[in-house]
């Protein structure tokens, strides 16, 4: 990984917004001493994207003090950005959907803090038409997919629809509860923990290891049927570029 990013004459950061400031200054010192340039980033060529209206890093137990001083723009590495607005909405443009036009400007309005906020509550309220409201982690799932039990294995189907949630245990429970509405074998993949150093195993229990449930990674106790749909979050093996 080292040689790519020495050779790299430009590297894309995807959704930017959402990373702490330190992530960005330890890749200007991990490019400088990689490609040996004194220059900002060793002199290759950053392209970040994002929308800093969409969520900012995500710190337990903050303030929106500690987000906003989390963020980018804290940076000291931030005077050397060149800002770029894209102005057209390409996927407005090619699909032609008025009903997605209308949707995009809902979208900014509400970005744009143009919507009325609740002073008792600090929440907004959605426009009738701007999405479907639902009582139950049940209804919400059948409202996204529907008839999931003769569709499950249609990928063009799958690749139409999807869920966000804003906290991994909400993520949890509705994989969870679509797990059981596929027909199947419950299948249980166990993760392997071992200690490097056999002297320090009595101050890192196995049990408490697995107890463990770290965002970006799979639990401990992975549980698929055939048919299930997982992301890969990460490559091991490094692939050859």
């Amino acid at each position: 990984m080292a040689k790519v990013l020495s050779a790299s004459k430009i590297i894309i950061w995807d959704e930017c917004t959402m990373a702490h400031k330190r992530a960005l200054e330890a890749l200007n010192r991990t490019l400088i001493d990689f490609r040996n340039d004194s220059r900002c980033f060793g002199g290759a060529m950053i392209l970040l994207f994002g929308d800093f209206r969409q969520t900012l890093p995500v710190i337990p137990r903050s303030t929106a003090a500690d987000e906003i001083n989390a963020c980018l723009k804290s940076s000291n590495l931030w005077r050397y950005v060149k800002k770029l607005q894209l102005t057209t909405n390409m996927r407005v443009t090619w699909l032609n959907d008025t009903s997605a036009e209308h949707f995009s400007e809902q979208s900014l309005t509400i970005g744009n803090g143009q919507v009325p906020v609740d002073e008792s509550s600090g929440l907004i309220s959605f426009p009738n038409n701007f999405c479907n409201f639902v009582s139950s982690k049940d209804e919400l799932i059948n409202n996204v997919f529907p008839d999931i039990i003769s569709n499950y294995k249609n990928n063009e189907w799958l690749s139409e629809r999807a869920i966000l949630a804003a906290k991994n245990k909400d993520v949890d429970d509705l994989n969870y509860i679509i797990q059981n509405k596929i027909i199947g074998t419950m299948h249980s993949f166990k993760s392997i923990v071992c200690v490097t150093n056999e002297h320090e195993a009595t101050n890192c229990l196995i049990e408490f290891l697995n107890s463990l449930d770290v965002p970006g990674l799979p639990p401990h106790n992975l549980r698929l049927k055939v048919g299930s749909v997982v992301i890969m979050l990460r490559n091991i093996n490094q692939p050859k570029l």
